[in-house]
């Protein structure tokens, strides 16, 4: 889909959902946004109702993306891994750009973005906020700098309603402190301590998830050494930060080539 000169028109894919809405009002408040449409899951009830003010009483919501491809420049997806391949196909047939902010993705799913990216640009992040994108970047550089004498634990806190742990931001994290060692995560993570679990393993990445509340995500790495620790933390305090990324990254990837695309590359950070 061609990006006109003056906007850049959104697709917004699980539209009522808290992400959804969001990223909604924060089109409704740029002038460089249009909303191209919204889609909710077929029988949801908000589909065949408008849309609301400040949009005009006939865009509603919908549950067929095909057309919203098509008459979007990009589609910014936070739905759930099981429509990810009809909504890969569709903005595929559509020609339109991708930002999907889905988590809980597993290596099929990967698999068809890496398909998808060989036709349309698509960007896929775990996290859309602009702050957790530079903390990605220094997690990397600290575990890269102390190296594996240092400690790794990944402490993340999300709202009662969130499904799947570690959250997906936890993980990128994880990988990027991974990455900074020279190591495969799957190969150093531990996940879910309990009971007589034995001293710590040397070079391990722990993790731990909590839930409660309405916490939008705070996410802290540890890095402790002898003697002394290091803490990096980002704290969200509500949806706007991964709408306002998402837009951010959307506005940057609309009539970009065909590829798969990182929140790195919105920030203009170098390749490591």
């Amino acid at each position: 889909m061609a990006m006109t000169n003056s906007v850049t028109k959104i697709g917004v894919l699980g539209a009522g959902g808290r992400m959804g809405r969001a990223i909604i009002s924060a089109i409704a408040s740029d002038p460089r946004l249009v909303l191209a449409g919204a889609i909710e899951r077929a029988g949801h009830e908000l589909v065949g109702r408008p849309v609301g003010p400040p949009f005009p009483s006939t865009l509603t919501y919908c549950s067929n993306h095909g057309p919203l491809a098509i008459a979007s420049d990009v589609l910014i997806d936070f739905t759930s891994p099981i429509a990810l391949a009809a909504t890969l196909d569709a903005a595929c047939d559509g020609k339109s750009a991708i930002v999907i902010g889905t988590t809980g993705l597993e290596p099929h799913h990967h698999a068809l973005i890496d398909a998808a990216a060989k036709t349309i640009p698509v960007l896929q992040a775990a996290n859309t906020s602009l702050g957790v994108t530079l903390l990605a970047r220094l997690v990397a550089d600290a575990a890269r700098a102390l190296g594996p004498d240092w400690d790794i634990e990944i402490a993340e806190l999300h709202h009662r309603h969130k499904v799947d742990a570690p959250s997906g931001t936890a993980l990128a994290l994880g990988t990027a402190a991974a990455a900074g060692r020279g190591v495969d995560l799957v190969s150093v993570s531990d996940r879910g301590r309990d009971g007589i679990t034995g001293a710590r393993q040397p070079g391990h990445i722990g993790f731990a998830s909590l839930r409660g509340g309405s916490a939008a995500g705070d996410h802290t790495v540890l890095f402790a050494g002898e003697g002394e620790r290091i803490e990096l933390r980002h704290l969200a305090e509500n949806r706007d930060i991964f709408a306002r990324g998402a837009l951010r990254a959307a506005m940057w990837l609309a009539g970009k080539p065909a590829g798969r695309y990182q929140m790195d590359d919105v920030l203009g950070l170098p390749l490591r």
